[in-house]
């Protein structure tokens, strides 16, 4: 029997004067993280503001954590901790009064959680927000969603404008929150570095579409970069799985995705010689994704 779904996105679509989310399909399993890459402006909020309930999408339906979306979002939030890169805590206040008025809201507050965090993010409770640093805030509005113990976590870009340390302390403890096999995370990043850090899934998207979707282990193990001498000017094999060629007189560096060690062998016949065969990273992966993309939208528009 397969784990039940964390979120459930099926044909979703959301249309703005300027942008268009595009039939948006996404699933994972409770339990697991789904990180979600892609450049400003690629549509990861929209999707994660469409999952929150926040707001609503022109078709499709949504299922979190089992609750239909909107309709059923009350039930569903009780059990979601949101933090997004523009939320604001009020200026006047000190850290304490926020935890009282969350803790005010929700049953599932733990306290001696709370407290622990405070330690593990060296905050003082009692100061004010107005006082504290990007940093700090980004840390105390973490403390305040994970305190709660939800089910999901929905992060929107959560350590932009981070220093190294505090990023790292941020992405141990969302790691550190995934305690059973009930917890989940969905978050957005255009750091590769995180996504890759954290994530059981990924998701790459551009231009409001998702590109390529799947476990990081296919993603990091289907790619690859080979290294070829052309020495006598030799075609190429005609392979779909090709995604960039780049060529310089007689050297040829071919990038290929869904990549099985047929694939030299092909190239040796056509006559090329190998030279390497190279992993390639996550960010490298993406750049070669939105690129593919790129490449296709310009051959639509010329047909």
């Amino acid at each position: 029997m397969s784990a039940p779904l964390a979120i459930e996105c099926k044909d979703i679509s959301k249309q703005f004067p300027h942008f268009k989310l595009q039939n948006v399909n996404l699933s994972f399993e409770q339990g697991t993280v789904m990180g979600l890459v892609g450049p400003n402006g690629a549509g990861k909020s929209t999707i994660l503001r469409i999952v929150m309930g926040l707001i609503g999408p022109d078709s499709g339906s949504i299922k979190v954590l089992g609750h239909s979306m909107p309709n059923e979002q009350l039930a569903a939030k009780r059990n979601i901790g949101f933090v997004a890169e523009d939320m604001r805590l009020y200026e006047s206040e000190t850290i304490a009064f926020h935890m009282d008025f969350i803790k005010s809201i929700f049953d599932s507050w733990d306290d001696e959680y709370a407290k622990t965090l405070l330690r593990r993010f060296d905050l003082n409770k009692d100061q004010k927000v107005k006082g504290m640093s990007h940093g700090q805030r980004v840390k105390a509005t973490l403390l305040l969603a994970l305190a709660r113990r939800p089910n999901l976590l929905v992060f929107d870009e959560p350590t932009t404008g981070l220093d190294p340390a505090v990023r790292k302390e941020v992405l141990d403890e969302m790691m550190n929150s995934l305690q059973d096999e009930t917890h989940s995370i969905l978050f957005s990043s255009h750091n590769t570095l995180d996504v890759e850090q954290i994530s059981d899934y990924i998701t790459f998207i551009y231009g409001g579409r998702i590109i390529e979707s799947r476990n990081k282990e296919d993603f990091m193990d289907g790619w690859r970069r080979l290294r070829l001498t052309n020495m006598n000017n030799c075609q190429l094999p005609d392979l779909s799985n090709i995604k960039d060629v780049q060529q310089s007189g007689r050297l040829c560096s071919v990038t290929v995705n869904n990549y099985d060690d047929s694939i030299p062998e092909q190239f040796t016949h056509a006559g090329l010689q190998t030279s390497s065969v190279e992993r390639l990273t996550l960010e490298e992966i993406f750049l070669a994704n939105v690129q593919s993309a790129k490449a296709n939208e310009y051959k639509g528009a010329t047909l």
